[in-house]
């Protein structure tokens, strides 16, 4: 897994596979890269780097999902988990815990209630 994009709180770190294409030093990779990331250089220090353990709970068969033709899905949500109201200095937010279609509960998210 490759690290990427800047540190903010709830940004995600590491994006996904790929794979090692030649060792260059103990301490230096190259990866290979598709085609979208083209403008970053695709040499890496093993501090940017991620060793990947498969897990076959990260495996989603793709009959679950349906996908569009430019390879996005819908998320639809099935039902509210829970709610809350954060409290700001001067605000509350109501926010609810979603539960989304064919994902389990650990994967329910938190939005602002509309």
């Amino acid at each position: 897994m490759m690290r990427f994009g800047k540190k903010r709180k709830l940004s995600p770190r590491f994006i996904r596979l790929y794979e090692i294409v030649e060792r260059i030093s103990p301490v230096v990779y190259r990866l290979d890269l598709p085609s979208e990331l083209k403008k970053i250089y695709n040499v890496f220090h093993v501090s940017m780097v991620r060793r990947y353990i498969y897990d076959l709970s990260h495996v989603v068969p793709h009959s679950e999902i349906e996908l569009q033709p430019n390879l996005m899905y819908s998320k639809e949500p099935v039902r509210i988990l829970a709610r809350e109201v954060k409290e700001l200095r001067n605000k509350r937010i109501p926010l609810v815990k979603v539960l989304l279609h064919r994902h389990g509960s650990e994967e329910a998210t938190r939005e602002i209630e509309e």
